[in-house]
């Protein structure tokens, strides 16, 4: 049954009390801000269009909620008030606030332009902190605008926020700014709470809301908070630059922080460029912010806008896509990967977030379903950052219906859905795998996906719609068929003309000729990565020596542990897995092997240049060489540098050698020395010549 005006209105007036309270008081959102966002424009409207419905306890004529009786309360002499939301992602958005501003000024078309101040909008915990004289004598939080709370003790903890200013004494100066917590203090904090067994935090905003508020400071003083200014509050005995972008430089000259990512131009074109901009960069910034904000950069011209609404009309938050939103989890399926892991995939009632459509979403492994009690048929938050891929935040528990029962991956999934084989989980893994190996299509599918890669042995044009093709027409089963591919059978492929099909077959035939680090990584032994990879290429020097190496001569490696020593003696241990490799080797791929690196310390403490073209090295091959031989490689001729190895058309870096006096090496002598005594430093040498 339809709702009317009014009862519409007291619902929306009870709900997002509800949500504010639980958001500002208890610091434990119950929803998305986006969710909020639309529920307060929808209460806005329902009041613009039956005024008589107004009402003074409304959230649309207050900020946020009122503060925790825990912490004393604190009157804001300046009140620290809320700015309009400008929900247009797109650069429609910065015009509409510049024409509202140029109407209110009164300025026509022939008028000069607005300067404007761009900045970010932080996604953390607006704060007020009052300096007496210089000094910091109290911190208070926004609270409902008007009143908030004293937290003093743990802003105190914060090393960003300066306990006495430089050079900048007045009466009384507020600084109005943000507490937030970077993403990769973010991650740490949590990662110590789950080994902690302690209840994670969903986002950053959250964990430091949560530390500022603490009765605590020891609390807060464990938490990696920092710190914004971007504003002022009440101010006495200072003459306040005339401009908003000035008061930010005078702050930051002040020791206050002052987030670099801003700028002051006049028009809404600079608006629009640097909306742009920041969304390219948004996902890259080491801190969340979920829109920018633009003011009127003129103090005098803010104070002749003056406000609406308790919302200053000469400034706007320009808001992003909503990077979180709520839909319903409807069922949850599998992704079986390279390596076997069955990884538990939310499927979606379709939500648009992050500013795309998603139907789909991670949610890790079964110890994080449990963590965070999602079930099917939940409501849940999904959070999109960019191009990261979709997860699952957690449920919203107060829309749950009923007591649906707990998702158990094991029990759902005990065999491959994929290729039937059974599936396993180790007790000392977070994660339940296929036992069916390369019988396992889906796991043929990646493993090539992953043999083929950049990083690995670089086969351009080897893409997932084309591995699909070769696996499920069953041309390719292991990584060595691909050295057997022809022509015909490339050509007969869909969308695969004869051009293209030339074209794979020669990367894979330059494929061949690779590093032994390149190779094992290829292989995709589970826990091995690229630097992993490296490391055991340049310690065994061969193949072969990898392949027999015991668990203890593995874990001789420098950074691999009882883990990886165990993933690389497994995977060796399998004959199928060997079979494979020597396949791999009888098709022709290989590289040059060097010698041990606990024998071949011959360049121990020694910088290489590498310069020019040498005869059957490339540049990767003998950086490996130098590199397994306990030599450092880099880019520049310096009186630091001991060896120089040039080839062909050497250029300066061979000039600057000579008059350093630094020996010259051509590959014949790089390969003389790497087989010989560790090296000496001796006199200079023309190019390819050492003593004998």
């Amino acid at each position: 049954m339809s709702q009317t005006p009014a009862e519409r209105t007291a619902w929306l007036r009870q709900t997002l009390a509800r949500y504010e309270h639980a958001y500002y008081v208890r610091d434990e959102p119950l929803v998305p801000d986006a969710e909020y966002d639309r529920l307060f424009r929808e209460l806005e409207a329902l009041e613009q269009a039956h005024p008589a419905l107004a009402s003074e306890d409304s959230p649309t004529r207050r900020v946020g909620g009122a503060p925790a009786p825990m912490l004393a309360a604190v009157r804001h002499a300046v009140p620290m008030l809320s700015i309009r939301t400008e929900t247009d992602t797109t650069g429609q958005g910065a015009r509409n606030f510049d024409v509202r501003v140029r109407n209110a000024l009164g300025l026509g078309d022939g008028d000069p332009p607005v300067v404007y101040a761009a900045e970010l909008k932080f996604d953390g915990l607006a704060i007020s902190l009052r300096y007496e004289h210089g000094r910091l004598v109290r911190a208070a939080t926004r609270g409902d605008g008007q009143t908030g709370e004293e937290v003093t003790h743990n802003v105190r903890t914060i090393r960003q926020v300066p306990l006495a200013l430089i050079g900048l004494t007045p009466a009384v100066l507020e600084v109005r700014g943000e507490i937030y917590m970077r993403r990769d203090a973010f991650e740490r904090l949590n990662q110590g709470r789950r080994e902690a067994g302690e209840k994670t935090f969903v986002n950053p905003r959250n964990a430091a809301a949560g530390a500022v508020r603490q009765l605590d400071p020891a609390i807060a003083a464990q938490r990696p908070l920092s710190f914004f200014a971007y504003g002022l509050g009440e101010v006495v005995g200072w003459d306040i630059p005339p401009t908003h972008s000035a008061i930010l430089d005078a702050l930051s000259a002040a020791g206050l922080p002052v987030c670099g990512h801003r700028q002051s131009a006049p028009g809404v074109a600079p608006l629009i460029a640097f909306h742009e901009r920041i969304a390219a960069e948004r996902d890259a910034l080491p801190y969340d912010i979920d829109g920018v904000v633009y003011k009127v950069d003129s103090l005098q011209l803010q104070v002749e806008l003056g406000f609406v609404t308790r919302e200053p009309r000469w400034a706007v938050a320009h808001k992003y896509p909503a990077q979180e939103e709520i839909t319903r989890l409807v069922d949850i399926g599998v992704q079986v990967g390279r390596t076997g892991a069955l990884t538990p995939v939310a499927r979606l009632e379709p939500v648009f977030v992050g500013g795309v459509t998603v139907t789909n979403a991670t949610l890790h492994n079964q110890d994080e379903i449990d963590r965070k009690d999602v079930r099917i048929g939940d409501w849940v938050v999904v959070r999109r950052a960019g191009d990261v891929i979709p997860e699952v935040v957690g449920p919203v528990l107060e829309r749950r219906e009923g007591e649906p029962a707990r998702f158990d991956l094991l029990a759902s999934y005990p065999e491959c859905p994929v290729c039937g084989s059974q599936v396993h989980r180790a007790a000392d893994e977070a994660v339940a795998r296929c036992s069916g190996g390369l019988v396992c299509p889906a796991q043929r599918k990646q493993a090539l996906l992953h043999f083929a890669g950049r990083r690995a042995m670089d086969i351009e044009g080897l893409g997932e719609k084309l591995v699909d093709q070769l696996v499920d027409a069953a041309i390719i089963k292991t990584p060595a068929d691909l050295y057997k591919l022809g022509i015909t059978a490339l050509a007969n492929l869909e969308r695969m003309a004869d051009k293209s099909a030339s074209k794979l077959l020669a990367a894979i035939e330059k494929s061949r000729d690779t590093t032994l680090a390149r190779f094992v990584y290829a292989l995709g032994i589970r826990n091995v990565g690229e630097t992993t990879a490296k490391d055991l290429a340049r310690h065994f020097g061969s193949l072969d020596a990898l392949i027999t190496a015991d668990l203890e001569a593995l874990q001789q490696v420098p950074d691999v542990g009882p883990i990886v020593a165990k993933s690389v003696a497994e995977f060796f241990d399998e004959p199928h897995n060997v079979e494979v490799v020597e396949q791999l080797r009888a098709a022709g791929v290989h590289w040059v092997e060097g010698a041990p690196r606990d024998t071949a310390g011959v360049l121990a403490g020694k910088t290489v240049v590498l310069t020019g073209t040498l005869p059957d090295l490339s540049r990767d091959q003998a950086k490996e060489l130098i590199e397994a031989a306990g030599g450092r490689v880099t880019g520049s001729v310096s009186k630091k540098t001991d060896f120089v190895v040039a080839g062909s058309e050497a250029g300066s870096k061979l000039d600057k050698a000579r008059t350093l006096g630094i020996e010259v090496l051509d590959q014949a002598g790089l390969q003389a020395l790497l087989s010989g005594p560790p090296a000496a430093v001796g006199g200079t040498t023309n190019q390819g010549e050492r003593d004998q």
